[in-house]
């Protein structure tokens, strides 16, 4: 089980190694084992930071409205995908969010920032207990009005403070609701965050489409890493297309021990290992994950094993049954949208944040409409007819709320529970549990994420990395 999963770029190198002159290229098979890594606390990236900029801002629509307003956070001038949330509370949850890597989040609630950044604290199973993954992960912040003077025993600085030390530009001062009116009515558009400097119009062929750059590559695992339960014995095998902390505790907690693997990675050829497959959330159009749709349809060709998948996992998970899936006008972001259970006629209150969804209509005869929205009727969920396989567009886990849905967890874990024992009587040498040498060489935090450096200086770093790889 050891060779197939793990992988070099995953082991601690010796502090010898790390000493040497000669190129590391060349010990990339030399590593030490420690035993029971500690998940360290993630370190800022000091490259990126600015001090807290005060100056002039402008919020820039592409077609569309310019807004003036003043900087609260990080001198830097971004561009992405301008979507807003209506979500009230849960600023430092969201704004940690991989699913919003590459957009400009724009909150409807009137006073931001009023209960401060919480510490990096982690939990016992050395997950972060306040964010949802170890950095900021939007491109921007636009709101009405921010709270610089902070209330909160967690809060440890300003939000200001935080988006400065992430070098995340943010606006306030704006009216927001001419904002979300636009978008409404017009769609998610494409904006430009502009600190310090008057608007040129000439600067609108600058603006930059994140939905053209395969964003779950930025934000996933470059290696596998694992978290450990040590209230069960199940072990998952999770896809991370930019995992939330919040969805491994909801694992973790029930019993489930995890292996998160990169999104890309073969998971077909390892799934016999595991007693289920999770397919996480994550950012951007899901056609981009081409190699994670084909690895998902040889998976359930080849093994029943229990399959869950969340908002981009869902997506994918119907991709490749064969179903397609569309961009929606302006997403459904927020923590209070009505999802209809069609097999019980229950109704639940659901966190969401995407911009996609699948389109029902096109379903194969084994797959069914598991759940569909209230507002706009586009589709919540699916399930498969005959086999221990659904996906649900909005987030079961919810860290900042509500937790109507968290009872899925539940429902794929006693899928997991029957499989298990359905394995053990036809295989009973099997033994799905990690061992304790995967334990101690698998990395036990996500391996080689970049943080977020604004849509311009992705698309950058891309542009060198594929003259450097001509050059090459």
């Amino acid at each position: 089980m050891l060779s197939p999963i793990t992988r070099p770029a995953c082991f601690r190198l010796a502090p010898h190694i790390k000493r040497s002159s000669v190129p590391l290229k060349q010990f990339r098979h030399f590593a030490t084992v420690e035993a029971n890594t500690p998940r360290a606390a993630p370190i800022p990236s000091r490259t990126r930071a600015t001090s807290v900029s005060h100056d002039r801002a402008t919020f820039t629509i592409r077609d569309g409205p310019v807004f003036n307003g003043k900087s609260f956070g990080a001198k830097s001038n971004i561009s992405g995908e301008a979507v807003f949330t209506t979500s009230l509370v849960g600023y430092p949850e969201s704004l940690t969010d991989p699913s919003y890597r590459g957009q400009i989040l724009v909150f409807t609630q009137p006073l931001i920032g009023n209960y401060g950044i919480p510490s990096a604290a982690r939990d016992e199973n050395g997950l972060l207990r306040y964010f949802e993954s170890p950095n900021l992960q939007a491109a921007g912040v636009v709101v009405a009005d921010v709270a610089e003077q902070y209330s909160h025993w967690t809060a440890v600085k300003s939000l200001g403070e935080w988006c400065a030390e992430e070098g995340v530009p943010a606006v306030s001062g704006v009216d927001t609701r001419a904002i979300v009116t636009f978008l409404r009515e017009q769609g998610s558009s494409l904006a430009r965050i502009t600190i310090g400097e008057e608007y040129d119009a000439d600067q609108d062929e600058a603006f930059v489409d994140p939905e053209q750059i395969n964003l779950v590559s930025k934000v996933s695992t470059k290696a596998p890493f694992h978290v450990s339960s040590s209230t069960g014995d199940f072990h998952v095998a999770v896809i991370d297309c930019g995992v939330k902390e919040n969805i491994l505790r909801s694992l973790v907690g029930r019993g489930a021990s995890v292996t998160c693997f990169p999104y890309d990675y073969p998971i077909h050829k390892v799934a016999h290992h595991f007693d289920g497959v999770f397919i996480s959330n994550g950012p951007g159009d899901p056609t981009h994950c081409q190699d994670t749709v084909y690895h998902l349809r040889r998976l359930m060709e080849s093994s029943q094993i229990p399959v869950m998948g969340i908002c981009l996992g869902h997506q994918l998970l119907a991709l490749a049954s064969g179903a397609r899936t569309i961009k929606l006008k302006y997403g459904n972001r927020a923590h209070n949208i009505p999802a209809l259970d069609l097999t019980t006629g229950r109704c639940h209150i659901t966190s969401q944040n995407h911009g996609y969804a699948v389109d029902a209509t096109t379903l194969a005869p084994d797959w069914k409409e598991y759940f569909v929205n209230l507002n706009d009727s586009s589709n919540e969920g699916i399930i498969h007819k005959s086999r221990p396989i659904f996906g649900t567009q909005f987030h079961p886990e919810a860290r900042g709320g509500p937790l109507d849905s968290s009872y899925l967890f539940d429902t794929y874990l006693e899928s997991v529970g029957r499989y298990k024992r359905s394995q053990a009587v036809f295989q009973p040498q099997r033994d799905p549990r990690p061992s304790p040498l995967l334990v101690d060489l698998l990395a036990k935090e996500r391996v080689g994420v970049v943080p977020t450096t604004g849509m311009e200086n992705l698309m950058r770093m891309g542009s060198a990395g594929e003259e450097a790889a001509r050059a090459a």
